[in-house]
């Protein structure tokens, strides 16, 4: 058994969770960045150790062992079948966002994305000189969906090039069903749209859905889908930053290896690779232990809301550790709403309206923490409501 409930003092250790912002606040508790307070798995560690003490940082290279390991992870958890050569290795999730943005679109096309999501979707598209165009999701009884008309007059409107998938959705918690996923990959067949599916997220899914790969779709989108993993977020390890870009299509690789040399993007650290071939090599029970607890986590926030504060929705997951509540019953504009979260609830909160069109008056919570974390952050919460409610 792992110990999630283990608290791990993180300020002052150079994290941006913790350390980024100089606020004079004792009482404020961090939940916004994807980020958790848990220790990764002892394994990560010990291959850590073992290569510091080699001596010799040199140049290094991507191996088989580390390429065996992933394809073993996809298959094993996702009965997701990759070869070899599909797999590009790139910094980060990010990185390879923006790296696909400048392969497969020109300065001024258009680039689909469903909102609200992921703000550096957003950046990945407008820093380089290309134009969002949004299709709002349906939000109805607590719920989201796609609207597949609007979704492809989206497309067929704005003659849309490229379309930005996440699945897991974030910040929603959505886990896209087959059946979407389906009709999402064929309209953008019908109109030879390039797909970016973002899977970072892909090993948080709780009981009652699953995660598919676009690839385990239809066969016919490996033809223009690349698919975005990383261990980062299942195993806590983003500033080691590794990632690993699946693209089955020989002529889109290509595209995306020549952008990437462009752009003088390197292969990750060997740190990040040792990492990376550790958690998929034995980090299975963990995330099992892992996601229990997050459900359980969940499941606490979710009772404690309704107990003490019915008016205040969350959005249950189901997938992320990121939860979507819906602070509209409060009447406040969202440059109040931030106040309220850092200076009466003092808790530092991912603030719904800069995940764009419907985000305004929700507050995306990272509930990987510490039950107790999570117990004090709401019972603040509670009380500063309460407060203003008299």
């Amino acid at each position: 058994m792992y110990n999630f409930d283990k608290i791990i003092e993180r300020k002052g250790t150079n994290s941006i969770k913790y350390d980024r912002e100089n606020i004079e606040d004792s009482q404020l508790i961090p939940m916004w960045v994807a980020d958790m307070d848990f220790e990764t798995l002892p394994e990560v560690k010990d291959a850590l150790i073992k290569r510091a003490e080699h001596g010799v940082f040199g140049y290094a290279a991507v191996t088989d062992e580390y390429y065996q390991s992933v394809m073993n992870w996809l298959k094993d958890r996702h009965d997701f079948l990759v070869e070899k050569d599909w797999i590009i290795t790139t910094p980060g999730v990010v990185t390879a966002l923006k790296l696909a943005v400048r392969a497969y679109t020109q300065e001024n096309d258009n680039i689909l994305i469903l909102k609200p999501v992921y703000y550096p979707f957003d950046a990945s598209i407008e820093l380089n000189n290309r134009n969002v165009i949004e299709c709002p999701m349906v939000f109805k009884n607590n719920r989201y969906s796609c609207d597949f008309d609007l979704f492809e007059k989206c497309i067929i409107d704005n003659d849309v090039k490229l379309f930005i998938l996440c699945n897991p959705h974030n910040p929603i918690g959505k886990v896209w069903s087959q059946d979407d996923l389906y009709k999402m990959g064929m309209i953008c067949k019908k109109h030879n749209v390039i797909i970016v599916s973002d899977e970072i997220h892909m090993d948080f899914v709780y009981e009652g859905y699953k995660h598919y790969p676009m690839y385990n779709i239809d066969e016919s989108f490996k033809d223009f889908t690349i698919i975005c993993t990383a261990p980062s977020k299942t195993f806590n390890l983003a500033a080691l930053q590794t990632s690993n870009i699946i693209i089955a299509s020989e002529k889109l690789r290509q595209m995306f290896i020549d952008e990437k040399s462009k752009s003088g993007v390197n292969d990750p650290n060997i740190f990040g690779m040792e990492a990376c071939k550790a958690a998929y090599t034995y980090g299975s029970k963990w995330v099992d232990e892992l996601i229990d607890y997050l459900a359980g986590n969940i499941q606490y926030m979710k009772d404690f809301f309704e107990q003490y504060l019915p008016d205040i929705k969350v959005i249950e997951p189901e997938g992320l550790y990121l939860v979507w509540v819906d602070f509209r019953s409060l009447n406040m504009n969202h440059e109040e709403l931030e106040e309220f979260m850092l200076k009466k609830a003092h808790l530092w909160l991912d603030e719904g309206y800069i995940f764009g069109t419907g985000g305004s008056g929700f507050e995306r919570f990272n509930v990987a923490t510490p039950r107790s974390v999570l117990q004090k952050a709401l019972e603040q919460l509670r009380d500063a409501v309460y407060g203003i409610k008299g």
